[in-house]
């Protein structure tokens, strides 16, 4: 369960540390260039069938909105990191004992990304205390 914190805005990073966005879409291929993914692996993630993960005008919205929360939760990881590319993705590959030995990245490929945001979200909010 998500515990209330007194910044109800700490679930957006404070800017974009890994230019995963042109004003307010994300740029597809970059967040998933950064996750290591393959098509397979995004049509697991978000249900949306092999034949429909595309990345351009005509993107599934379920595609879309699933890439933006992923671009924020690797951006509020990178803001905990000041914003250092190199630690947040090894943070996001490292098996992590937390989360039963499972890097961030496959709970995010296994289609645990709400499991993922609560664990971080629950993790910067104890940081900041």
């Amino acid at each position: 369960m998500i515990k209330v914190t007194n910044d109800i805005f700490s679930t957006v990073a404070d800017r974009d540390y890994l230019s995963f966005f042109d004003k307010d879409v994300p740029k597809y291929n970059r967040v998933i260039e950064f996750l290591d993914f393959k098509k397979e692996d995004i049509s697991a993630a978000t249900e949306v069938p092999l034949s429909s993960v595309r990345y351009d005008k005509k993107i599934p919205k379920e595609l879309h909105d699933r890439i933006k929360e992923w671009a924020n939760l690797l951006n509020l990881v990178a803001e905990y990191f000041k914003g250092d590319a190199a630690k947040t993705a090894i943070w996001f590959t490292a098996p992590n004992p937390l989360l039963g030995n499972v890097s961030p990245r496959d709970m995010i490929r296994l289609g645990r990304y709400k499991k993922l945001y609560q664990f971080i979200f629950n993790a910067l909010a104890e940081n900041k205390r």
